[in-house]
């Protein structure tokens, strides 16, 4: 068996060449659009093999990767599924919800760490690895592309296969840990059990989770754990500060949730970094010029990847944003090489703020400005205007991965 990991080198036709079986693994977006051209080359190299994706976005493209020549597609929880085709037997390509017994990953055939993306901070850089605790989960977000897989199902790995698989990673050379739940806290007390034996075996490793507005809220007693376990930031979905955007989203939180859960942070000693889908098709420039002022006022622009400033709002397949007649009102098409539906702004000068606003991001990142100056520039951007002095001390970058977390 022959692993190659496309997001980091090339791929030659002599990987394809002999194979019998060829998968392709598809998490993400931004994976199944790295995919497609090798997939279309695998077909051309070698027409007798197997081809088959696993992974969420292998069940949200189902359509268009079978137009690819991909026999079968697995989503969701795919590795038995995966072996029994693996073996040739027939399986079905519904999606696979059945609880499995989780082993501990095989990383082996996998780059070296150091080549992934690294830990930030102030003082340098540090190798960076990854696992989940969790799949899935027990929330219905409607832009989110975990809902029209997993349909509200949350799946726990328990915790001795996670803490081996950290285990491994530790002594590959990992000083900081990245947990990819969709949720770290859908599961509360597991995941405490999971950082407290992390922090009790690996007291120098540092980690972060994802994890809702709304379970900062509601599981405010665990903030103190996560701060003395070694959590150096925790990423949150807010996607907007619009209550009308927010409820169309149903993302579960509100603007003043937001603002709240900001202050515990702050008071937890925790570092918030927040996501956001700044343009849907609900956006106005007020209210982009005001999703800029909070965060000012938050004292959070250090904390705020700068892409997070620019992104467009993305519609897969089968996303359950397509069930809102505003949204299928303004869709243009699906595109299959984007892998998403198109949709325009019911105010072209949106468009245009939106467009803007990525090159302005990609220019300013290209020559490796810092946040808090890309901020400005997006502010001007915005508002036609620089934004003046301002007499507060700028706080520190907090820690962050060299890659942007997005889809």
């Amino acid at each position: 068996m022959e692993c190659v990991d496309a997001s980091l080198a090339p791929v030659s036709g002599e990987v394809f060449q002999d194979a019998g079986l060829i998968a392709f693994f598809l998490p993400m977006h931004t994976a199944t659009r790295l995919a497609v051209p090798l997939i279309e080359r695998a077909r051309r190299v070698n027409p007798s093999a197997r081809v088959c994706c696993f992974g969420l976005y292998a069940a949200l493209n189902r359509e268009h990767l079978r137009t690819l020549g991909v026999e079968a597609c697995f989503g969701a929880e795919f590795e038995t599924a995966l072996v029994e085709f693996a073996e040739g037997r027939v399986v079905a390509e519904t999606a696979h919800l059945a609880r499995q017994r989780f082993l501990v990953p095989d990383r082996s055939a996998l780059p070296p760490l150091r080549l992934y993306p690294q830990l930030v901070t102030g003082s340098g850089s540090s190798v960076a690895g990854y696992t989940e605790a969790s799949r899935g989960c027990k929330h219905l977000c409607r832009h989110c592309p975990v809902v029209p897989v997993y349909r509200g199902a949350f799946r726990v790995v328990s915790a001795d296969v996670v803490l081996a698989d950290i285990h491994q990673q530790v002594e590959a050379g990992a000083r900081h840990i990245t947990f990819g739940d969709p949720d770290f806290l859908n599961g509360p007390a597991h995941a405490r059990r999971i950082v407290e034996r992390l922090h009790h075996e690996f007291p120098e490793v540092t980690y972060d989770a994802t994890i809702k507005i709304e379970h900062l809220l509601k599981h405010r007693s665990i903030l103190p754990v996560l701060r003395g376990t070694g959590c150096l930031f925790v990423t949150s979905a807010v996607e907007s500060l619009d209550d009308a955007v927010l409820a169309k989203l149903d993302k579960g939180h509100t603007r003043a949730d937001f603002f709240a859960a900001a202050e515990l942070m702050r008071e937890s000693g925790l570092a918030l970094a927040p996501t956001f889908i700044p343009f849907t098709p609900w956006t106005t420039a007020a209210s982009y010029r005001e999703l800029l002022a909070s965060l000012h006022e938050l004292e959070l622009v250090e904390h705020t990847a700068p892409l997070q400033l620019a992104l467009r709002l993305l519609i897969p397949a089968h996303s359950l944003l397509l069930e809102l007649s505003y949204v299928a009102a303004c869709i243009d098409r699906f595109d299959p090489p984007a892998l998403l539906y198109r949709w325009n702004h019911p105010d072209p000068s949106m468009d245009w703020l939106s467009a803007s606003a990525m090159q302005t991001v990609q220019d300013a990142q290209r020559e490796q400005v810092p946040r808090r100056e890309i901020f400005e520039r997006l502010w001007t951007l915005a508002h036609g205007k620089a934004m003046g002095d301002d007499p507060r001390p700028a706080r520190a970058t907090i820690p962050y991965l060299e890659e942007p977390w997005y889809c």
